[in-house]
């Protein structure tokens, strides 16, 4: 069942999330064949919810699908964020009132 005001896809990928809770599902041995190899995937200890336009959504798809088929990087939706973020913050590090963030906000101001 829907949410009022939330859109249809988060409410499914909350319940998804509560279902996953940890030590219930196979082991990650299991989960992985047997072969106890890392996934190269990596747990966060922390979550935020982001509310993007369908534009943005399908411009952040595009983007991973051409990650993928042009450079060999399959990569997840959270973690190209993770890196846009990590690229935002260094940005800003390092060139402050003239990062490429403090334009853009000043820009939609």
């Amino acid at each position: 069942m829907a949410e009022r005001g939330v859109p249809q896809h988060a409410v499914a990928e909350r319940a998804g999330a509560e279902r996953a809770v940890p030590g219930s599902g196979p082991s990650r041995a299991a989960a992985q064949g047997g072969t106890g190899r890392p996934t190269g995937r990596q747990r966060h200890d922390s979550k935020i919810t982001v509310y993007i336009s369908s534009d943005e959504l399908l411009a952040l798809e595009q983007l991973r699908l051409r990650l993928r088929a042009d450079h060999a990087l399959p990569v997840d939706r959270g973690r190209l964020v993770r890196e846009a973020v990590a690229a935002m913050i260094g940005d800003f590090d390092a060139l402050g009132e003239h990062s490429t963030l403090v334009r853009r906000l000043r820009d939609t101001s």
